[in-house]
């Protein structure tokens, strides 16, 4: 669970701000290690705000820049920045503790939330939304050209998902379903063989017959 970094209060799910001192907190990237915030304000808007995105440059294995809103802390990454980010963060995961999955989602969303679409920082487009790797619990907002937004909270989410094995889980599901469908290309294959089969048989029978009666009437 996250903590107050003004009075290390613990966190409610789905906020940023600290019940008790009313600080809010960057509970999504106060562990990582920031190289820099460029000062010079990005041309992209934060889709709740409206307002010019700060860019945030993170040293991992490799340089990675993301933008962020200074005022709701939401995070725009680039295509494949995400999973970049989440493969630095969370690595050696070798097991899938279901219960963990079940309490992560149960604790952070509510039944009933309001479905609402932004629209893209960069092009301004609405973005699709789209439960990340189809289980995680976190609604994305995608857009197919230019990357992901994911609002305050989302990432530790999948950190902590990505720990209790959702990854993992996830390319197993992924596994399955590309052997089923081998499996049912190859059943496919088979009977249209059979069905191929059937009918040259069918009607080679056919001219057979056909010729038998040719010769009778000859005869």
């Amino acid at each position: 669970m996250a903590r107050c970094k003004s009075c290390s209060a613990p966190l409610l799910a789905n906020t940023n701000r600290c019940q008790y001192c009313g600080v809010r907190n960057d509970v999504d990237l106060q562990s990582k290690p920031y190289v820099m915030t460029h000062k010079k304000a990005s041309d992209r808007l934060c889709p709740h705000c409206n307002k010019p995105l700060q860019t945030i440059q993170l040293q991992l294995d490799e340089q990675l820049f993301i933008e962020r809103c200074a005022d709701c802390l939401g995070l725009f990454f680039d295509l494949g920045e995400l999973d970049i980010l989440l493969n630095h963060s969370v690595s050696h995961v070798n097991s899938i503790n279901l219960a963990h999955l079940d309490n992560i989602n149960a604790d952070r969303y509510h039944k009933k939330q309001v479905v609402k679409y932004i629209k893209c920082p960069v092009c301004r487009e609405f973005m699709h939304r789209k439960n990340f790797a189809h289980k995680s619990g976190v609604i994305v907002d995608n857009c197919r050209f230019h990357g992901l937004w994911l609002d305050s909270g989302e990432v530790m989410h999948l950190m902590e998902w990505k720990k209790a094995g959702g990854q993992l889980l996830h390319e197993q599901g992924q596994r399955k379903k590309t052997h089923k469908v081998k499996q049912t290309q190859v059943a496919r294959s088979k009977l249209w063989d059979a069905s191929v089969n059937q009918s040259s048989f069918g009607l080679e029978t056919d001219v057979l017959e056909f010729l038998a009666s040719v010769v009778q009437k000859i005869l």
